[in-house]
């Protein structure tokens, strides 16, 4: 037992460092994920395909060692009670204690109720480890300093004219530098203003009050994966007016004309299936559907061609936002004039502010800016009137999208006109998972047969055990100690080697498998077409190479060592048995036919709820991770308990097939536990209704301490 005290230690070592490169692994696999067609695009696929196999070479190299220090511990405890009888029994020899049958019964019996318990403590061990490395991963994060509730200020709605009021403020993106980003800002903001803003930056210092709910447009826009509608609405109502108005003003409503299913249209992950201009469009939409007091405006223009940028503030930051207070910041110098107030910052700091004239006649570097601009737009009309040859290509932004979306449109009408037979569900873009199947490895039969001959070698030394004992302590002995003992711990040192093959056998056939799943695995991931990847959230994907490719890594051995050893301890202990009452197969074979009809009961469903289980749980990684990217969006929408909720939801959901699963374990443990309690009792029946003559006591001793263990080997899950 002291044995395992450093082995425990050297498999949480093992497990820190698997859960450490794992993590690059899968940084890596997601960062792959994200970018998957431009890799496409440019053929990288192989070449990054090589990265993943080399950090999952890195991470196999600590994986071996742990399931090699797996082994070792299930070898050492599976053999402990082997080695405990060996010291009793020759201690007992040594100093003269004579053997008889019931005194080796009792100690086979009470070694046999302790082996079970011996041989779970391995598995205990290495989750033991695994838990505490998830736990101390868990901690350092938890550790992690929180976002502070209470940097802004906020007043209640119309209790101030000053819509945002910021005074003496220093921001920094680096909360440990020296020199701030911003240095003593002060702004003021009346309700109904247009000025500029920044991004979200980490306050040091100073105080910032806002008066109203406030909406906020980043620019990188940040699309959730679902329909376009639930992206506009975000938590709200439905208005069909207002809904309406909002599209218009925002350039949508052609481009949702085009949509195969309009609004309804299921759209990819980070709206993979819009063009840019699209997703600042559809976020621009977002924002002004909330009717906030105070809207944030993060380069709002981007990724749009002239004509839609003039239509867009126009209708947008003229129109439907005119009594709003709008601060915006672009480096489109032509909306500068209609902005109430401008600021103009240099090195961190605040140096001019005012309107667009007032701080253009000051001469400073705005006049530069605004005459480079000017400067630029005459190089660029000089080039217009040059004579240039015709051509029909079209190069708006919006020309281009509707062709995208034209394209997208054919891509699901083929898909629908080759198959038939299935009907998908509305605006439905995200595909159904499908499932694969795998074969078993050659070591198997290797595996079964070290663990028959395991069994058998266990059988033969406690018969042997019995048969050359005395009955009592007046008969002769026919076989002396020494020869008695030789022969035990032969036929223990056997058991003891087979186990140790079979021990490494199914931790080579697990490695095995879960290498070559791997490698087949992230290879049609890699060859996959992009029409794959638009259809398969990456949650799903993400899954499948972390929590499935972990149960491969760690369970795999354990399974198949279970099973086969089970399988054959049952078939020893019934063995066993029939040599003292044969008349225990007449119970046998109804009890076998229950165990398989209940086998084939359980398997189907027990199959689909761990299906369901990697289903479930593929949502709500997805969602996490879309939360985590948006996460600046969503505080500005104040969101956060929606979120929160829809997090909790999608983890109940996950939870209920996993408690379903259990209960499905317990089930069907319940009934094997009666069928196994049966068996042993008839077998006591028979043995107590025959006479004393037909059986030999030591035989029928041994087969009552094998039956004890029925019961445990039956109901293993």
């Amino acid at each position: 037992m002291l044995l395992n005290l450093p082995m425990a230690s050297l498999q949480e070592k093992f497990q820190g460092k698997i859960m450490e490169f794992k993590d690059k692994r899968m940084k890596a696999t997601s960062e792959i994920l994200n970018s998957m067609r431009i890799l496409k695009l440019q053929a990288w696929e192989m070449k990054f395909l090589s990265k993943i196999i080399q950090l999952r070479k890195t991470e196999e190299t600590w994986l071996k060692k742990f399931l090699v220090g797996t082994a070792i511990v299930r070898f050492l405890f599976y053999n402990t009670p082997t080695f405990i009888a060996v010291v009793t029994f020759g201690e007992c020899a040594l100093i003269g204690i004579p053997l008889e049958s019931g005194k080796v019964l009792s100690a086979l019996a009470t070694f046999r109720i302790l082996q079970m318990p011996i041989y779970s403590l391995p598995d205990t061990i290495s989750m033991i480890a695994q838990t505490k490395v998830s736990l101390e991963r868990i901690a350092s994060f938890l550790r992690l300093d929180e976002w502070k509730t209470d940097v802004v200020e906020k007043l209640p709605r119309d209790s101030s004219d000053k819509a945002i009021e910021l005074v003496d403020g220093n921001f920094s993106w680096d909360l440990s530098s020296p020199n701030p980003t911003l240095k003593n800002v002060n702004l003021t903001v009346f309700h109904g203003m247009r000025v500029v803003v920044c991004r979200e930056v980490p306050k040091i210092s100073g105080t910032l009050k806002i008066c109203g709910t406030k909406a906020y447009v980043s620019q990188s826009p940040w699309i959730q994966s679902g329909k376009i509608e639930d992206n506009i609405l975000f938590g709200k109502e439905m208005d069909r007016e207002k809904y309406d108005e909002v599209l218009e003003a925002c350039s949508l409503t052609k481009d949702l004309e085009v949509l195969p299913f309009g609004d309804q249209t299921t759209i990819g992950e980070k709206g993979i299936n819009l063009s840019g201009g699209q997703k600042q469009r559809v976020q621009r939409a977002r924002a002004l559907y909330q009717d906030s007091d105070i809207y944030l405006f993060d380069d709002p223009f981007s990724a749009l061609d002239a004509h839609t940028r003039s239509h867009l503030f126009k209708e947008c930051l003229l129109g439907l936002l005119k009594s709003k207070t709008v601060n915006y910041i672009t480096h489109q110098v032509e909306f500068l004039s209609d902005a109430d107030l401008i600021l103009v910052m240099r090195e961190g700091r605040i140096t001019q502010s005012g309107k667009y004239n007032d701080i253009l006649r000051s001469g400073t570097d705005f006049m530069e800016l605004v005459g480079a601009h000017k400067a630029a737009l005459s190089s660029i009309k000089s080039l217009e009137r040059r004579p240039t040859f015709k051509t029909s290509t079209t190069t708006k932004e919006d020309t281009s999208s509707v062709s995208c979306f034209e394209l997208d449109k054919n891509v699901v009408y083929d898909q629908n006109d080759t198959s038939d037979d299935i009907v998908e569900p509305k605006g439905q873009l995200v595909q159904e998972e499908e499932r694969e199947k795998a074969y078993g490895g050659a070591l198997v039969p290797f595996i079964l047969l070290s663990t028959i001959l395991t069994v058998a070698f266990q059988i033969a030394s406690n018969y042997w055990m019995i048969l050359a004992t005395l009955m009592s302590t007046t008969a002769e002995p026919d076989i002396g100690s020494f020869k008695l003992m030789v022969v035990y711990v032969a036929l223990a040192i056997g058991s003891s080697i087979f186990t140790f093959a079979r021990a490494f056998l199914a931790v080579i056939a697990g490695y095995k498998t879960a290498t070559v799943i791997f490698n087949k695995m992230h290879l049609c991931i890699f060859r996959a077409p992009i029409s794959y990847f638009d259809a398969t959230p990456s949650g799903q994907i993400l899954n499948r190479a972390s929590t499935d490719q972990n149960a491969l890594d760690m369970n795999i051995s354990n399974l198949v060592w279970a099973i086969v050893f089970n399988l054959v301890q049952i078939l020893g202990n019934i063995v066993a048995m029939s040599q003292a009452a044969w008349q225990v197969f007449i119970v046998l074979f109804p009890v076998t036919t229950a165990c398989i009809w209940y086998q084939r009961y359980y398997s189907a469903p027990a199959r689909e709820l761990a299906r369901l289980v990697g289903t479930c749980q593929a949502p709500v990684i997805q969602h996490f991770s879309e939360t985590i990217s948006g996460s600046t969006t969503i505080r500005s929408f104040e969101q956060e308990s929606r979120f929160n909720d829809i997090n909790m939801k999608l983890i109940d959901r996950y939870s209920q097939p996993k408690l379903y699963s259990a209960i499905a374990i317990e089930w069907l443990n319940f009934r094997l536990d009666i069928l196994s309690t049966l068996t042993f009792a008839s077998c006591l029946v028979f043995l107590i209704s025959f006479p004393n003559s037909m059986t030999d006591p030591g035989i029928a001793g041994l087969a009552v301490t094998y039956g004890l263990n029925l019961k445990t080997h039956h109901s293993q899950r």
